[in-house]
């Protein structure tokens, strides 16, 4: 049985220095530090590593956000994991920018990729890392703001909480 990381985000190179991948970019701070190679596999990219002598897999699910939630059932059950071995990743609004928490369970917040998870896990118990990509002045800016890139004075901030959510994500896994 192996640990589980799983961070959301959007396919494709568009999206991938999004606020809405932050989850993803974690993900590839964890591959670096336990120097796993990212391969396809199936409906996802998977990195395969150990920590502390315990097998992991970071998983990036090949499917928009706000429809993962069935892909990352898929994805778990091919690698024979059940929610509890699991971990979630992603951003959110509702943090200031850089803010990383910690969750073990509890509801999607409104976050739809979160909702599309837990539906298709059909459980709240899941453990999760947040990371705050701030809030934008107006609710209806929400989807454009998500799917805006980093402002360069926010680069430091964002790469600093990416580093701390891997340490979370570990100390999850320890």
């Amino acid at each position: 049985m192996a640990h589980v990381v799983v961070g959301l985000g959007n396919p494709g190179p568009e999206y991938r220095d999004t606020r809405h991948n932050v989850g993803q970019r974690v993900l590839d701070a964890l591959a670096r530090r336990l120097h796993a190679s990212w391969r396809r596999d199936g409906p996802g990219v998977v990195a395969r590593g150990q920590w502390r002598g315990e097998a992991v897999r970071l998983i990036k699910p090949i499917s928009f956000m706000n429809e993962s939630g069935p892909i990352i059932a898929k994805l778990l059950r091919r690698v024979d994991a059940g929610t509890a071995d699991m971990i979630l990743v992603y951003d959110d609004i509702d943090l200031p920018l850089g803010t990383v928490r910690l969750r073990m369970k509890g509801s999607h917040g409104g976050h739809n990729g979160v909702r599309s998870v837990l539906a298709a896990l059909g459980t709240q118990e899941v453990k999760r890392v947040k990371v705050g990509v701030g809030r934008p002045d107006q609710k209806a800016d929400v989807p454009d703001h998500v799917l805006t890139t980093f402002e360069r004075d926010e680069l430091p901030v964002v790469e600093a909480a990416v580093e701390q959510a891997a340490d979370r994500v570990l100390a999850l896994l320890a």
